[in-house]
């Protein structure tokens, strides 16, 4: 089964980006395996996370775990500055305390919501000196360098939690209907043969207006959307330790051979790699709770 859908892996254990676009492009809906910070500065941007989409604001400021599908929509060629860096888990942990959880403003929300808020003038003074001395020292060889820079990158996500710790920023979603309400059956009925024509049924709609409008917004075929979120249920359970015979039937795969492709091709590990890893993180990698009021 080919696929237009990537799981864009990221190597280094903090990637710091700060890029200026101006051309017009969009990105197809992809996930990292890290945890991003997403802030921007200028444009006019489309952002979109699962089954919502953003207009974005200079001053918005999103996190996204490595579960949640992303992109970006260029809708001209107005300069877009944003501020982008990717986090692995371990780093982040090493940064992270038994009382302060750094990961918390990434894991303990519902995916695909929660994950935006807008900074004030203020906060955004406090967020771009901390990326600046993050960006001084991330590529330099000087003496204490690396130090420097974990300082920074802690100090930054302890701002960022505070701040979704009282998060009551209610964004514009723009999502078209048709959008959201097929990723949600799709969502819902993940383990079974899904078809264009069962679509059209549902929805009452031509299957190619639909697949128009899905393509449009998502920059993927239903078939490839399909396949992520299949990939995405077997990644789950694979880490829940069922086997992955189980593991392929139960996340909508008829064939087992397909299965076995798809995965490795999608997420760059086979099931079985991945399945080890994932229980390995699981048992050096544990940090209590936050809880959010």
């Amino acid at each position: 089964m080919s696929s237009d859908y990537f799981y864009d892996a990221i190597q280094p254990e903090l990637l710091y980006r700060h890029p200026l676009t101006t051309y017009r492009y969009d990105s197809s809906y992809h996930r990292h395996n890290a945890y991003e910070i997403y802030l921007f500065l200028q444009g006019n941007v489309h952002f979109y996370v699962d089954h919502r989409c953003y207009p974005m604001q200079r001053g918005d400021l999103l996190v996204i775990s490595p579960e949640e599908m992303h992109r970006t929509l260029i809708v001209d060629e107005t300069e877009y500055e944003r501020i982008t860096i990717n986090l692995k888990k371990t780093y982040v942990c090493q940064l992270s305390t038994v009382l302060t959880n750094l990961l918390s403003c990434f894991d303990h929300r519902p995916d695909g919501s929660g994950n935006i808020i807008h900074l004030n003038e203020n906060q955004l003074n406090q967020l771009l000196y901390w990326t600046r001395q993050i960006e001084e020292s991330a590529d330099s060889n000087k003496y204490g360098a690396d130090v420097q820079t974990n300082a920074a990158m802690a100090q930054l996500l302890v701002l960022i939690n505070q701040w979704f710790q009282h998060n009551s920023f209610v964004p514009q979603d723009i999502m078209p209907e048709l959008v959201r309400r097929t990723m949600e059956y799709i969502e819902a009925h993940i383990t079974q043969h899904i078809t264009l024509g069962q679509l059209a049924e549902q929805f009452y709609m031509n299957s190619t207006s639909i697949s128009r409008q899905f393509k449009k917004h998502t920059g993927l075929t239903l078939r490839s959307y399909i396949l992520g979120r299949r990939i995405e249920l077997a990644k789950t359970l694979l880490t829940d330790g069922l086997s992955i015979t189980d593991v392929c039937f139960q996340s909508g795969f008829s064939d087992y051979a397909n299965f076995i492709r798809s995965f490795t091709k999608i997420v760059g590990i086979s099931p079985g790699k991945y399945m080890k890893h994932r229980q390995a993180e699981l048992r050096i990698d544990l940090l209590p709770e936050t809880d959010y009021h």
